[in-house]
């Protein structure tokens, strides 16, 4: 497959669809809108980053990633994934879908079911 990116940001593949950042995706293909890579404990930084701003740490466990172009609505599909912890196991929700940002939360699951900070956190938006 043959990719063109264009001067507006817009790329074109051989397979017949476009993407552009900043307008509805086709049937054909399906970008990543924003993504980051984060600390998450001690002072918040991101490590790597794409459309996202800034995070905000709203406390133990919960993070706001924030960012750079507003997504169109918030019919997107959020994901993430963050470091294992001893005992924590899978300790990652979405909490809040915003167009300008999205809630985050590192937590220890069932029986504890309580915020904790992990070392490595990594969301991506899709739509």
């Amino acid at each position: 497959m043959a990719v063109t990116i264009d001067g507006s940001a817009g790329v074109t593949t051989n397979a017949g669809g476009s993407v552009n950042p900043s307008t509805n995706i086709d049937g054909i293909n399906f970008s990543c809108r924003a993504w980051v890579n984060f600390n998450g404990t001690g002072t918040v930084a991101i490590r790597a980053s794409g459309n996202v701003t800034s995070i905000t740490d709203n406390g133990t466990g919960l993070y706001t990633v924030n960012f750079t172009t507003a997504m169109p609505d918030v019919n997107y599909s959020a994901v993430g994934t963050c470091n294992f912890e001893v005992d924590i196991g899978l300790p990652f929700n979405t909490r809040t879908l915003a167009t300008g940002s999205a809630g985050v939360e590192t937590y220890r699951p069932s029986p504890y079911n309580t915020a904790v900070d992990v070392s490595t956190v990594s969301f991506a938006v899709f739509r």
